[in-house]
């Protein structure tokens, strides 16, 4: 029997294979460890093989594309419905099979080496900036204990701790100022991670022409630029600018029932990182626009005169991820003499 789809479920040990014939006759069930993975489909004609998009997804679906395979990716949402008894390896893998045969599936883009790479800059930084901010959060929280308190924000605690500790007509006892010298060297050195690796996000950034490109909309700087080209890859697969706002949960969530339309609050699906840094970038250029003599007439001030500025910076968000597409969907420059 002449295998021409295969589900493969994903996992840490062992994976799971689940095959059928262009008719959907099940000539497969098998299950394989790591190291058996690419000796078993080297050996295979090429065929149509389903992952979720899940933990070494990506690294799987090279791999075998290189031995001549079509793989495809899909959100493990997107498969669930498929799965028609308990919840097993053998089943996830027959869902998968099925699910990536059916016609208005959406699948996943897949991510080259490199993308993989500058997004995990991205992540360890993200790391680093919340443990970072929870060490600040202690220290303050620590002092405030002792009756010190601090305004907020990262550059007050490395004004005046030094000044705490050098204090000695304070009450603080001596336990303690070795703690606050301990945990002000770990907020120091969490600071240096943090800005060692926004240089090499940077690097990357001037030496990538799309995210150069992306750089230059209001709102957008090399952080967002490089983590969006990453990311989305290849922009030609989300049909218009309107997918991939919707992709990162930029547009109205909906519930309507009846004929009768109801939208809500934006859906807050995809990435939360790169949405997060859409609206803060959009909420930086709002700050910038309303100080532009030719922002007087312009569509952001006009909505911003009818609706609440988050309301206003989210519509910005929206926006620059629908200019993100055109630029890199048509390879164009952008230009400011069509912003509106």
């Amino acid at each position: 029997m002449k295998i021409t789809t295969i589900g493969l479920d994903l996992a840490k040990s062992v994976i799971q294979v689940h095959g059928v014939n262009e008719h959907g006759k099940v000539g497969l069930k098998k299950t394989l460890k790591r190291d058996q993975v690419l000796p078993y489909f080297a050996n295979m004609a090429p065929c149509l093989i389903g992952m979720e998009a899940c933990g070494s997804a990506h690294y799987w679906a090279r791999k075998l594309q290189t031995l001549g395979h079509t793989v495809k990716l899909m959100a493990p949402q997107f498969v669930k419905p498929y799965v028609k008894t308990n919840k097993n390896d053998a089943a996830d893998a027959e869902a998968i099979c099925e699910a990536v045969t059916r016609p208005t599936m959406r699948f996943v883009a897949l991510k080259n080496g490199e993308q993989q790479a500058i997004l995990s800059l991205h992540r360890a930084r993200q790391g680093f900036v919340k443990a970072r901010t929870a060490q600040a959060n202690q220290i303050r929280g620590l002092l405030s204990e002792y009756g010190i308190v601090m305004a907020q924000g990262m550059s007050h605690i490395a004004k005046r701790l030094p000044d705490i500790l050098e204090n000695s007509e304070s009450d603080l006892p001596g336990i303690f100022r070795q703690l606050l010298q301990r945990l002000g060297e770990h907020l120091k050195e969490l600071d240096r991670q943090v800005g060692e690796l926004e240089v090499q996000i940077r690097t990357w950034h001037q030496q990538n022409e799309m995210s150069k490109k992306l750089e230059k909309i209001p709102g957008i700087g090399p952080i967002t630029a490089s983590a969006l080209v990453a990311s989305i890859g290849d922009a030609k697969s989300f049909k218009n600018g309107r997918q991939l706002a919707a992709w990162l949960g930029l547009v109205p969530r909906q519930h309507s029932s009846g004929g009768k339309p109801t939208l809500l609050g934006i859906s807050k699906r995809g990435d939360s990182y790169l949405r997060t840094l859409l609206i803060l970038g959009a909420q930086s250029a709002l700050r910038v626009a309303a100080r532009k003599l030719d922002h007087a007439c312009s569509w952001l001030a006009k909505l911003m005169a009818r609706r609440h500025q988050n309301v206003a910076a989210v519509a910005l968000a929206n926006k620059n991820a629908r200019i993100v597409w055109a630029l890199l969907a048509h390879n164009r420059e952008y230009r400011t003499d069509l912003a509106v």
